[in-house]
């Protein structure tokens, strides 16, 4: 089992355009053969902060994701909108 932790810093003024792009993502991702969890979290103290929480079955079914169309079309959109690059890890469990 992958997780991903995206964290995405949005400009203030674009946060409406981001959560909504957001939405058609995770409609059509939790539909993605592999896609255990994939939700948006927002900061509790910084509005801005657009957390993207990802459970994915393997490391293949993460691939697949990033190759699909939604996300190659709506991934730029969310970086276009960003005040800085976002900061993503891949964790493995190991206990």
């Amino acid at each position: 089992m992958i997780k991903v932790i995206a964290k995405n810093y949005i400009k203030k003024d674009k946060i409406e355009e981001v959560l909504q792009a957001t939405k058609e993502l995770i409609e059509a991702t939790v539909k993605e053969e592999g896609c255990i969890k994939y939700e948006m979290y927002q900061d509790i103290k910084d509005e801005s902060i657009l957390t993207m929480m990802e459970e994915w079955e393997s490391m293949d079914a993460l691939k697949n994701h990033s190759n699909s169309e939604h996300y190659r079309r709506i991934v730029p959109i969310i970086g276009e909108y960003s005040e800085k690059a976002a900061e993503t890890n891949l964790y493995k469990k190991v206990i």
